[in-house]
């Protein structure tokens, strides 16, 4: 419904999930009174997420922006330039972004990006607030972008908002950086030796792109000669009908009611393509704005990826070779399905041959096709309804060498994934039930000098989705009621020569599930109220076990416990 603004790897990770955590219950504190409104007042947005971690080291930290975003829409980002400070020049152990915030009165939800030298360095959106205000951090471990950050860039922030008679909301802003100096325990981080950004650094707005149904974004780059390793770093966000393209129906279903549905069926996949051909692809996550569905369903405890979106990795090294044959290549991005505008934006992440001036190689395989191949099926229901069943799945490998100093580098990437979307929509478009399943596995495989390696990572993205508007006249009138489930498992691992043994890296495991609604008569609320719980167990950015359970009700959080959690031996 659109009442809005405008396999075997699973099993695997939840097994592990399982048997990795040994922990003490959670308590819950006494619920706030009956009666409070989270519409009215709620507490300022938590999340079980683990924080960033922050070494012991000498450090500085830079504030590089301070800025309130009114009336902004449509107008240039706010710009300056970022430059390490002389104290803390580097070589860094870690630097971090700390973005943080506050707004009051009535405001939509907004989306939000920081760009360095072109290159988006942190995506985001924004909490929707109450009356008396909320305020807001998130932290993000920016250290990838090393190359740029050691030399003075353009920063610029780009958070479109519109304030007028009903939308009072002015977004306060502060944006630090902390630069974490490398010592004996603490070493210099490895990273790539060049970031090229693929946004449009001379569109006089954000260089993230725009792209519209059916678009793609290419972008043509020079890239040096002596390529070794190829990472693609893409964001992809829907907008308007597809900000939730996960509830979109087809197109003939959404024709019967338009108020309340969006066309363009309900799968959608990012592509990366290299030169044309077929070179990668992620599966978006299905993020919720915090105003969306019902905004009552993420106060306090916001939606996953709401406030720190993650961006998705392509490896792209089976074209190293190719790449760097001196050659001007273009680099395209495409969200497949798309039925409505999505920001897109990449940066690629290149290591090169220290050792000499160039690289040759080529891709030996590439089965990825252009197109997915989607099953639609809608079944009439006796009560006027219709149950709708979409399916689809991928199995593809890119193989590649990059004949380099130190002899020949073979690199493949093999992907195997599901999808399916299953649910019901009422004669009238008014309810609507979503169970949406996409589960994965990415393995990157490297065999040099006779030697062999890989890093795997998996994935699922469930969400379950109950929604529905008893009634609506406009924007001033209506009710919304919503339950939704969703959850985050992912896992990555590595294994040395041909052997079986997976080697745990990092583990995901976030869910939430939340209830909400929220009634409006002539523009005042009547109603509102949710309810929501989210559960994180997983390894912090260390390594470290963190577990980590939240309770809200009526706006406030009833019960947050950090549990004690370790890793079996052995």
């Amino acid at each position: 419904m659109h009442f809005r603004r405008s396999g075997t790897a699973l099993c695997g990770a939840a097994a592990l999930v399982g048997g990795l955590f040994a922990a003490v219950p959670a308590h819950a504190d006494p619920a706030p009174a009956t009666g409070s409104n989270p519409a009215v007042s709620y507490q300022d947005p938590v999340t079980a997420l683990p924080p960033v971690s922050r070494p012991d080291t000498r450090h500085c930290t830079v504030t590089a922006v301070r800025h309130d975003f009114g009336n902004t829409l449509g107008e240039p980002p706010y710009e300056t330039t970022l430059a390490p400070p002389a104290d803390c020049r580097g070589p860094w152990n870690k630097v971090v972004l700390d973005w943080s915030g506050s707004v009051k009165g009535r405001q939509y939800d907004r989306l939000a990006g920081v760009f360095l030298g072109g290159a988006e360095i942190f995506r985001t959106s924004t909490p929707e607030p109450d009356d008396d205000g909320v305020t807001w951090s998130v932290a993000k471990d920016i250290t990838e972008f090393a190359p740029l950050l050691k030399d003075p860039h353009k920063l610029q922030v780009e958070l479109g908002n519109v304030v007028n008679g009903t939308y009072t909301g002015v977004y306060r802003m502060k944006l630090q950086v902390t630069y974490y100096m490398a010592d004996k325990r603490h070493p210099a981080a490895r990273t790539a030796d060049q970031v090229v950004p693929l946004g449009d650094p001379n569109s006089g707005g954000a260089p993230w792109l725009t792209v519209g149904k059916g678009g793609t974004a290419t972008r043509e780059v020079d890239l040096p000669r002596n390529i070794t390793d190829a990472r693609l770093e893409v964001y992809a966000r829907g907008g308007a009908c597809d900000e939730q393209w996960f509830d979109a129906v087809p197109d003939d279903l959404a024709a019967t009611a338009p108020d309340y549905l969006c066309g363009g069926g309900p799968y959608r996949e990012v592509q990366v393509a290299v030169d044309g051909r077929p070179a990668g692809l992620a599966q978006p996550y299905p993020v919720v704005y915090s105003g969306g569905i019902v905004p009552t369903l993420w106060r306090p405890v916001p939606a996953i990826d709401q406030f720190r979106t993650q961006a998705y990795d392509i490896d792209l090294t089976p074209f190293a070779g190719r790449l760097s044959d001196g050659r001007p290549h273009k680099v395209s991005i495409t969200p497949y399905g798309a039925s409505d505008g999505w920001i897109v934006d990449g940066s690629l992440f290149l290591r090169t041959d220290a050792h000499a001036s160039r690289t040759t190689g080529r891709v030996t395989i590439d089965t990825l096709g252009a197109l997915p191949r989607v099953t639609t099926r809608e079944t009439p229901r006796s009560d006027g309804g219709t149950d709708l069943s979409v399916t689809t799945g991928r199995s593809w490998k890119i193989s590649g060498y990059v004949d380099t100093s130190h002899g020949r580098v073979t690199t493949t990437v093999e992907q195997r994934f599901g999808y399916s979307s299953t649910g019901t929509v009422s004669r009238t478009g008014q309810h609507q039930i979503v169970h949406q399943r996409d589960r994965g596995t990415t393995t990157v495989t490297t065999r040099a000098r006779g030697h062999e390696s890989a890093r795997r990572h998996t994935w699922s993205y469930p969400i379950d989705v109950d929604m529905a508007i008893p009634r609506y006249v406009d924007y001033d009138n209506y009710d919304l009621e919503a339950a939704v489930t969703q959850g985050r498992v992912m896992e990555d691992s590595h294994r040395t020569g041909s052997g079986r043994h997976w080697h745990l890296d990092a583990l995901t495991d976030d869910r939430i599930d939340a209830t909400g609604d929220l009634a409006r008569e002539d523009g005042a609320v009547a109603h509102a109220d949710g309810t929501s719980h989210e559960r994180y167990r997983g390894t912090t950015d260390s390594g470290a076990c963190y577990a980590r359970d939240l309770t809200a009700a009526h706006g406030w959080v009833t019960g947050d416990h950090a549990e004690a959690c370790r890793f079996p031996r052995g």
